[in-house]
């Protein structure tokens, strides 16, 4: 048993979180082998598996080339609109742009804007801590 599922059950939900993720292809490959992408995608798929109602990102897009994190991006917002509550951290701002409904930008612990995308972005508090923008 896994989880209260049966063998065969558990690993046809695993399988079907790795190809969600686009590692099924690799599903029998060592983690350290796979790409940065795959990697992700891949802590992407393990927190997924737990079937969690809340899932946390922290950083997923840092260090991906403007492809891969548009890539990890479509997959994140494919999670999303399933109804996945999604609370991420992130400095990549057009992965955070392009997928969240509502954003809350912090300055050393302080809430500096809560809102719209379109209108936190706007915020010149935000512009000038987060892209040097004076007002």
């Amino acid at each position: 048993m896994a989880g209260g599922r049966s063998e065969r059950a558990a690993y046809a939900e695993c399988a079907e979180i790795l190809e969600e993720c686009g590692l099924s292809e690799r599903e029998n490959h060592p983690a350290g082998s796979l790409t940065l992408l795959n990697r992700k995608r891949l802590e992407l798929a393990r927190a997924l598996a737990g079937k969690p109602r809340l899932l946390l990102l922290d950083e997923i897009a840092g260090g991906l080339t403007e492809e891969e994190s548009g890539q990890l991006v479509a997959l994140v917002r494919r999670i999303r609109d399933r109804g996945m509550t999604i609370v991420w951290i992130e400095h990549v701002l057009h992965a955070i742009m392009s997928v969240a409904d509502r954003i809350i930008v912090l300055n050393f612990g302080q809430k500096i804007a809560d809102g719209a995308p379109s209108d936190v972005i706007a915020d010149p508090e935000v512009r000038r801590v987060y892209m040097g923008i004076e007002a």
